[in-house]
């Protein structure tokens, strides 16, 4: 079964571009073990040395935590200190902050990696209609299933 869905998935993700498909399998990758090792495949094959792929495969490194059997804490603070030095380089890019965002929604509390969150939804918040039609989309979709932004503040993403 897992073999059939990463075929379905790799069809999928060939024709988008690889930000793109990024982004849909990040979006996805909370939602079972199955999607996460999705996403963490798909960064790992990312050739681009941009910010933003950078950043989601800090978030891939943190996730493989989720899975991993053994070197948990190691790959969490790889991953947590990977994504913020990129956002120490690059602090108004709105996309970067989404990803720190979430990993920071979802990472379990005992962790203690959650102390940008009020940042950065303020920054997303404030940056929201500097981005273009694309991250707009993105960030509201992010913003829908959100447990940091209300729905008043939900509101105001248009």
């Amino acid at each position: 079964m897992k073999l059939i869905l990463s075929f379905i998935t790799a069809f999928i993700f060939f024709f988008q571009s690889d930000l793109e498909a990024l982004r849909n399998s990040y979006a996805k990758a909370n939602s079972s073990d199955a999607n996460t090792e999705i996403f963490i495949n798909i960064a790992e094959k990312q050739s681009g040395s941009d910010a933003v792929t950078t950043g989601y495969k800090a978030a891939a490194k943190i996730m493989e935590a989720k899975i991993a059997k053994s070197n948990r804490k190691a790959l969490v603070k790889s991953g947590a200190t990977s994504l913020e030095a990129i956002i120490k380089s690059n602090p108004n890019n709105a996309e970067l902050r989404l990803i720190r965002m979430s990993v920071q929604e979802n990472i379990p509390k005992i962790v203690g990696y959650r102390g940008s969150l009020k940042d950065d939804k303020a920054f997303l918040l404030n940056n929201y209609a500097k981005q273009n039609a694309t991250l707009k989309n993105y960030i509201k979709r992010f913003a829908a299933q959100s447990k940091t932004i209300t729905a008043e503040e939900r509101a105001t993403l248009k």
